[in-house]
């Protein structure tokens, strides 16, 4: 088939390296200029080079919704549009210029964790497992009809980084199963479930402040899925920013008011958690590496030189 690919960052340039070791005909590529956006600047392989090095002409959009763009696909006549980690709205003249549509590549299990950064808000929510899914796309984000979809499990310890590696890795295999199915004539596929459906907002500075009533669990998970290169989940102490670099949930249970730098356990200190510590029932965070205002990492028993005081969400 001849395919019209649009695509950024990492996911992007996976998907369009899939497409040309595979058997379809890939006759342009849409992809966004670089940007400086903190997310957007990590896993920022380059969708236009890969393009250029293989003489597929790329177009360079924010939006694609121009008249110039338009004729150029038409003229570029696609048996399908793929898209992976395309950014902005695509009208429905757009992408249902193509004979077969338009698929869709995300990096979720969909229904659930449509929108943005699914793997760091899955990672956060306790999901067991994530995954790829490629689906047709039709006028709602992220709730078109399913044409493959591949899962992988999430391990205790794994961070979003380890999530990301897991599932980049199925991106070929979705694409080219879903394309082989469509090539085959297929037009019924799965229709998701909407009941099940979920819908997240981009990340910001704001979702990575740590919340001391959020319960401890809930709290490790955050610090691994904001995990290097993703900035990391912060607090403040005595006024200044410190980044939690990593922590686990403490052994022991801790009463009294969340955020209280209350005991050394093992290589961590137990923060007291959890809207209800004031129990005595609950597990703390036991922080085991931070880093400080102008930069510093350390161990949290180097940085922790006494107990007692707060940590807190504001300065």
């Amino acid at each position: 088939m001849r395919v019209v690919m649009f695509g950024y960052q990492t996911w992007g340039h996976r998907t369009l390296q899939a497409l040309l070791d595979s058997e379809h005909d890939v006759v342009m590529v849409v992809t966004h200029p670089k940007s400086e956006h903190a997310y957007e600047k990590i896993w920022s392989d380059s969708v236009a080079d890969l393009a250029e090095e293989h003489g597929v002409p790329v177009l360079i959009r924010n939006r694609p919704d121009d008249e110039e763009l338009f004729a150029a696909l038409k003229t570029a006549d696609p048996d399908i549009i793929v898209a992976n980690n395309w950014r902005t709205w695509i009208p429905p003249r757009i992408f249902g210029l193509p004979r077969h549509g338009t698929l869709n590549v995300h990096d979720s299990l969909l229904p659930k964790y449509a929108g943005f950064s699914p793997l760091i808000w899955a990672l956060i929510n306790g999901e067991r497992e994530v995954g790829v899914t490629a689906h047709m796309m039709d006028d709602e984000l992220d709730a078109g009809d399913i044409v493959d979809q591949r899962a992988v499990g999430v391990e205790p310890t794994d961070t979003a980084t380890d999530l990301f590696h897991k599932t980049v890795d199925l991106i070929a295999p979705v694409t080219v199963g879903a394309l082989s199915r469509i090539a085959a004539g297929e037009t019924e596929f799965t229709k998701q479930d909407r009941s099940q459906a979920t819908f997240f907002h981009k990340r910001s500075a704001e979702d990575i402040r740590i919340d001391w009533n959020w319960p401890s669990e809930d709290l490790a998970r955050l610090v691994r899925a904001q995990s290097a290169p993703y900035p990391s989940a912060f607090t403040y102490h005595k006024g200044k920013r410190l980044e939690i670099l990593t922590a686990v949930v403490s052994e022991g249970t801790y009463g009294g008011t969340p955020g209280r730098i209350f005991y050394r356990e093992g290589t961590g200190v137990a923060i007291v958690a959890g809207a209800d510590a004031r129990t005595g029932r609950n597990h703390g965070l036991a922080i085991t590496r931070v880093r400080t205002e102008d930069g510093e990492e350390m161990t949290a028993t180097d940085y922790f030189t006494s107990m007692g005081g707060y940590l807190t969400g504001r300065p």
